[in-house]
């Protein structure tokens, strides 16, 4: 399993986000578990070097390594890709 490391905003908006914020850990928990498994919620940023995972109403933006996923952002739709 890769581990999981988040930037300073990321963390920040899981804190702000406390009510979502274990529905969050755990979709990126099961991803890192079975990607296969979440094949249709993943897609690829066009410009950076960065995926995004469909959590409901969220987004979570990450770059991933061979062993390690690192959170970029976390937010709702709307506003995650300003």
């Amino acid at each position: 399993m890769k581990s999981i490391r988040y930037t300073a905003d990321a963390a920040k908006a899981l804190r702000r986000h406390a009510n979502r914020a274990d529905r969050l850990r755990r979709a990126i928990r099961d991803y890192t578990e079975d990607p296969a498994a979440h094949a249709n919620n993943i897609r690829s940023l066009v410009g950076v070097d960065a995926k995004r995972l469909r959590v409901g109403d969220f987004r979570i933006l990450f770059s991933e390594t061979a062993d390690e996923i690192l959170l970029l952002r976390i937010g709702p739709r709307g506003e995650i890709y300003d």
